[in-house]
């Protein structure tokens, strides 16, 4: 962040001065967390459900805080700054807002590109931090920081050097991301996917199409939308927005396209890259078939601001490093692998982890999908879940083990579409899985982990990975002793 005093944050952020002196230099990260304080930062005192931030204030100036932002006044030690605010929240978008502008306000401020859509946000963010970084330096968002705290967040590790800014932006109703747009107001708008993610806040695809569209609806005459022409809703965001519209998907009709798609023996896709005349080819390093969406789309921002295609492909067949729990493939070495994919779920995500899973199998290379809830269903949670087992028995998966008593609907749909004895079971919980996975994984065995967050599979995942249990020998490709791990 751009060094700032404390008069100026309280200015910024509509607050007051209640401790220390207007002069008080901000010099490091704004953090909401008081363990991640340091020398010079600025913490932001959230009071939350269980734990209030203000309580901990003491401990971010001990850690080198200089200056507190909290709802309420509180004891600092001496020589701190506390600027105190009607709402903690809202003063942290304002003062994301504030210095947004003044980066802008010299007329060589970071490029803002907003990402938003069902599903991919992640990911996609992650692949633009790599094509974009030859222009120059990017800040894009550590982890999943998508909403009214971690957009911000994001904002505020932007300094003087910042060529770009990507911005991760999440809805669960109409005017959220209008909202983060205020903050951060976009230059390039992302759309990737309209789903059925967060379905039990939106209600239906319709509103949900209308949320995301905020995003493109925010953009300047002289901005740029970048949409996916595979998708019929998002596709018709064109009507919504007054900046330029460049196009990406697999059909003939778009401008950024796809041709030519094989997965190599991993799921990873390897396609030819076309834009205009151009083509070029690219292996991405990323697995499972629906990477290529989330691909172009990077690849259409970095195309559609000027980066040539050589380049673009380059980058994106060099991206690596991703965000953890998404599609994440670790080779143990006792020869199981597991696909840890346990941080965000939908019934569209489940559905290509599952494609992935199938594809990266092999001859003779038995496949588990250990599967927990899908949050944020709403009323069509019991359904989704039972069509989520019916598609594992479809799509013949070898082996399907559910964790978790939200989630046993999938249990009764494989079984029900004609998974019987050996190939389906039934955990109630993490632990239960993890012995019962023990005991009958075998070396080649491809293990796919995957839930909502709050299903906390992400556990399991990561024991799975480091395990020093190794898998029991015998030939891959054996079936399981029981039907269910535990009822």
């Amino acid at each position: 962040m751009i060094a700032l005093t404390a008069a100026e944050v309280a200015e910024l952020t509509g607050g007051r001065l209640a401790a220390g002196t207007a002069s008080t230099p901000v010099t490091g990260p704004v953090v909401v967390d008081s363990r991640a304080a340091g020398p010079g930062s600025l913490f932001v005192a959230l009071p939350g459900e269980r734990v209030d931030g203000a309580d901990h204030a003491a401990g971010a100036v001990a850690a080198g805080a200089s200056l507190v932002l909290a709802e309420r006044e509180v004891e600092l030690p001496a020589g701190a700054a506390l600027v105190v605010v009607e709402d903690g929240v809202t003063a942290l978008g304002r003062l994301a807002r504030g210095v947004l502008e003044r980066l802008r306000s010299t007329g060589s401020g970071p490029l803002v590109v907003g990402v938003t859509g069902s599903q991919g946000k992640t990911t996609t963010k992650d692949l633009l931090a790599r094509v974009l970084a030859p222009a120059g330096p990017v800040v894009a968002p550590a982890g999943s920081f998508n909403n009214e705290i971690g957009a911000p967040l994001t904002v505020l590790r932007a300094d003087r050097g910042t060529v770009t800014l990507v911005v991760e932006m999440g809805a669960r109703g109409l005017g959220h991301i209008a909202a983060l747009c205020a903050i951060a107001r976009p230059d390039v708008g992302v759309e990737l996917v309209v789903g059925a993610a967060h379905a039990g806040e939106f209600g239906s695809l319709e509103t949900t199409a209308r949320a995301k569209g905020e995003l493109v609806e925010a953009l300047p005459a002289e901005g740029l939308a970048v949409l996916n022409a595979d998708d019929d809703r998002v596709a018709a965001m064109a009507t919504r927005t007054r900046a330029r519209v460049l196009t990406f998907g697999r059909g003939a009709h778009a401008d950024v396209r796809a041709l030519d798609v094989e997965l190599d023996a991993l799921a990873r896709p390897r396609f030819t890259l076309q834009h205009g005349g151009g083509r070029a080819r690219v292996q991405l390093q990323l697995h499972g078939e629906h990477q290529v969406t989330n691909a172009l789309a990077a690849a259409a921002v970095a195309l559609g601001t000027g980066r040539p295609l050589e380049e673009v492909a380059a980058s994106l067949s060099a991206a690596t490093e991703l965000s953890p729990g998404r599609m994440q493939v670790v080779e143990r070495p006792d020869g199981v692998t597991v696909v840890h994919d346990a941080y965000n779920a939908n019934p569209d995500s489940m559905r290509a982890a599952l494609k992935a899973l199938v594809g990266m199998a092999g001859a003779g290379r038995r496949t588990w999908a250990v599967l927990g809830e899908m949050l944020e269903l709403g009323p069509a949670s019991r359904e989704e879940h039972d069509l989520l087992g019916r598609t594992v028995v479809r799509l013949d998966v070898d082996q399907l083990l559910v964790v978790g008593a939200g989630a046993r609907p999938v249990y009764t749909g494989a079984v029900m579409e004609g998974s019987w004895g050996e190939e389906a079971a039934f955990a109630t919980d993490v632990d239960d899985a993890l012995e019962f996975l023990r005991a009958r994984l075998r070396p080649g065995d491809v293990v796919l982990v995957k839930s909502s967050n709050g299903a906390g599979l992400a556990r399991l995942a990561t024991t799975l990975i480091h395990d020093t249990t190794a898998a029991t020998p015998g030939t891959p490709g054996t079936g399981t002793e029981t039907t269910e791990a535990s009822s």
